[in-house]
């Protein structure tokens, strides 16, 4: 009964205090943190896969596990040793690929190797993004935690109150969704009857027990790390060394809480030190971190890899570091599987890259077979030529980046009804970005009830000022006209 009600006031305690070794306590690792994108129904693999086709794709799996901690600036040795100790892990990567295929193998279906891939790699990407450096300790340590380790580390560090505090934690740290539930119940009162310093230090930041709330559920294992040896040392970083704003720590961390497990002087500053050296400054940096926190976690490797793309289009250490500060996400994407194939494709397409990256690098997030190629063949099959279609992308580079359904295809429609030239559009595609029902087509109505008529750039352009100053004075002297005649007919 003593040890229930422990359990019971210590919710939040055990958020946020790592469990201390004991011959009592077993820490595992949470099965559906790997799995929480997909459902898995049984062991397709034994039941459907032939034993021969089963290892051919564990050895794919190996291949796909080792290239990518490659990319994340492992050496091909440690990559390779990873991959082999990871037993359980490619268990459960052949797991995720008989499920998202569940339907190929039940016909018989081989996968390729391309499709292989296709699968594991975003997901392999999305583990990245949630566990940060920790990625290769979760891979070879599956199913169980790695963290213990680094818990005997931190408890180490820990002030007495801390250390007090540790030791009426829960005495099991199995954890399952509805445990991550209770945990997250970060409104609890500790033993001296007010919350825990945590909690009180980042309310202190700015974050509301909800926003504290999410982003445990987000990244539980933000409840590990220290106050004084991991938190505090980086939001100070962050604010006294970096200048970033007080009010920006809380958006801060709800986006990267792992940013908080990454060491200072190996990772996060030399960072820095790489983008001061592309020519940014910390106003440009403080951008960066606050729109992308994620960039800090990246590997020196991974953010090399991409600024070396970046020099090869063409662009200079100026643009370069103004792409980075415009859209830090492009680091994100794989160089050989992503950015490359994309500058192929409109190099295909005669666009100038390097131009298209300064002025839209955000369009190097999309798919090509889902996004760019549909926009392409949509102006194609309106008769217009590649050609033309260049000339769009060069005065709009936008023009890739919106929707078919919401926004090429109804202003279109609309713009058939307009009784323009189609050539309006090779010399103003930025047509298709204004709003249909707030811009287009009010200001079409306006001008169609009147004499004037504009070009399609000019009915739009013109502030609302400019605009309305141009058909008021056009009814006024309507007005005018229609009063002289009413008195002519008067006079009759």
């Amino acid at each position: 009964m003593k040890a229930s009600t422990l359990v019971h006031s210590s919710h939040l305690l055990s958020i946020f205090t790592p469990s201390y070794p004991s011959t009592r306590t077993h820490l595992s690792f949470p099965r559906k943190l790997f799995s929480s994108q997909a459902k898995y129904d049984g062991p397709l693999s034994s039941r459907v896969v032939p034993a021969k086709l089963l290892a051919a794709e564990k050895e794919e799996a190996k291949a796909v596990l080792t290239l990518f901690l490659k990319k994340q600036g492992l050496s091909k040795a440690v990559a390779t040793r990873t991959a082999n100790k990871s037993r359980l892990f490619i268990d459960h990567l052949i797991s995720r690929l008989h499920y998202v295929h569940k339907s190929r193998y039940l016909v018989g279906q081989e996968l390729t190797t391309p499709e292989i891939r296709d699968v594991l790699n975003p997901y392999l990407e999305t583990l990245l993004e949630e566990h940060g450096e920790i990625l290769v300790d979760l891979v070879e340590n599956f199913p169980s935690s790695p963290l213990k380790e680094s818990s005997e580390e931190n408890f180490e560090k820990a002030t007495a109150e801390e250390r007090l505090t540790a030791t009426i934690s829960t005495p099991s740290t199995t954890i399952d969704s509805k445990k991550l539930k209770d945990l997250s119940r970060v409104s609890d009162i500790g033993p001296a009857r007010e919350l825990y310093p945590h909690i009180l230090y980042l309310m202190d930041l700015g974050m509301e027990l909800g926003d504290i709330e999410e982003m445990i559920h987000k990244f539980p294992y933000f409840s590990y790390y220290s106050l004084e040896g991991n938190i505090k040392p980086v939001v100070e970083f962050l604010l006294d060394d970096l200048g970033v704003p007080k009010s920006d720590i809380p958006t801060i961390l709800s986006k990267r809480p792992q940013l908080c497990g990454f060491s200072l002087s190996k990772n996060v500053i030399p960072t820095i030190t790489f983008l001061e050296k592309l020519g940014m400054d910390k106003t440009q940096c403080t951008k960066v971190i606050y729109r992308f926190p994620a960039l800090l976690t990246y590997s020196r490797q991974k953010l090399t890899a991409t600024v070396d793309f970046l020099y090869e289009m063409g662009l200079s250490n100026e643009n370069v570091g103004k792409i980075l500060t415009r859209f830090p996400n492009i680091v994100c994407y794989s160089v050989e599987d992503k950015l490359h194939p994309t500058a192929e494709y409109f190099h295909s397409l005669g666009v100038d890259v390097a131009f298209l990256l300064v002025r839209c690098p955000h369009i190097f997030s999309l798919s090509i077979e889902a996004n760019l190629k549909p926009v392409t063949e949509f102006f194609l099959e309106r008769g217009y030529s590649l050609g033309d279609v260049r000339t769009m992308i060069s005065r709009y580079a936008a023009l890739y980046s919106l929707s078919l359904a919401e926004d090429l295809i109804p202003k279109w429609e609309f713009f058939l009804t307009m009784h323009y030239p189609k050539s309006e559009l090779i010399k103003f595609p930025q047509y298709f970005g204004y709003s249909l029902e707030e811009r287009i087509k009010p200001r079409y109505a306006i001008m169609k009830g009147s004499r004037v008529r504009l070009a399609l750039k000019m009915l739009l352009v013109l502030s609302d000022h400019k605009f309305n100053k141009l058909f008021l004075s056009e009814i006024e002297e309507n007005d005018c006209q229609l009063t002289t005649l009413q008195a002519c007919m008067l006079c009759i």
